[in-house]
């Protein structure tokens, strides 16, 4: 069980963790991209942490206010998949139960009236690429429970997918990645990179894949995966960096931005965040 306190910072290092690594497609400090600046994101972290981890708010509502505040402050989506994943994992760092056991719980502990908050968050922020749905689309009143909607769009969206599995391509996936590079000596922005490439190389990603098909996107996770066997081959962080470069502009140049991974790693940092401030 943490502070209200504690969260917010935990979920703030997150989100500047993320966006001080060199995560290939993405905005970070090595270089802006698709129109947003490293400066709206962590504006963005500020304005929505104290929302996040609100104690007095249900789980759907801090989805919303979230949003509504990044809205506020930035005019734009930098945002919401951090959100979604990151509200379920705050209010289960509240629990006095195990990490994993606690975001099981309160997942199944959310009810209409937190779908009916998430889905006005979802339409408010207006991702890119968001279609429509044949059933429980988000611009119509929810009929059945978040995860529930959720469960209907796990196999093509990997946030979806999340409140689906209780989080565990985040645990699994995200977290170990964080936990074995630092291991085996890892530091400074290493961790998060490795962490955001495991979920790059592994799954198609799903923002990429509502732009632009899901060819495009298995193109992508599978140049990522060729690029981290070139990692591993590469001793000087200098050669790494500008392997990361090399991929990160021919991405940006496509407007391919793999933003779910992104926002994977952010809550992969957030969950670890929460866990070693837990056992400390």
């Amino acid at each position: 069980m943490l502070s209200r306190e504690a969260i917010q910072d935990a979920y703030v290092a997150a989100c500047r963790a993320e966006i001080d690594a060199l995560k290939p497609g993405n905005v970070h400090r090595f270089a802006d991209g698709h129109r947003m600046t490293v400066d709206e994101f962590l504006i963005s972290a500020h304005v929505s942490a104290p929302l996040l981890s609100d104690p007095k708010l249900s789980t759907g509502r801090r989805i919303l206010e979230a949003v509504r505040a990044t809205r506020d402050a930035v005019k734009t989506n930098t945002n919401l998949g951090i959100i979604l994943l990151c509200a379920p994992l705050a209010r289960a760092a509240e629990l006095d139960l195990e990490q994993r056991s606690a975001v099981a719980q309160v997942l199944a502990s959310m009810d209409l009236e937190d779908t009916k908050a998430a889905f006005k968050a979802i339409v408010l922020a207006s991702p890119g690429g968001l279609g429509s749905a044949p059933s429980h689309d988000v611009r119509e009143e929810p009929q059945i429970s978040l995860v529930q909607a959720m469960r209907e769009a796990a196999d093509r969206d990997m946030i979806a997918r999340q409140y689906a599995t209780d989080f565990r391509e985040v645990f699994e996936t995200g977290v170990a990645t964080l936990q074995a590079a630092q291991n085996r000596g890892e530091g400074g922005m290493w961790p998060t990179v490795f962490a955001y490439l495991a979920f790059l190389s592994t799954f198609p990603d799903s923002h990429i894949a509502r732009k632009h098909g899901l060819r495009a996107a298995e193109k992508v996770r599978s140049e990522a995966q060729s690029l981290m066997a070139q990692l591993t081959g590469i001793e000087e962080e200098a050669g790494k960096i500008r392997k990361l470069l090399e991929f990160d502009t021919r991405l940006k140049a496509e407007e391919l931005n793999p933003g779910t991974s992104a926002d994977l790693t952010v809550a992969s940092l957030f969950a670890h965040n929460l866990s070693c401030n837990l056992h400390n």
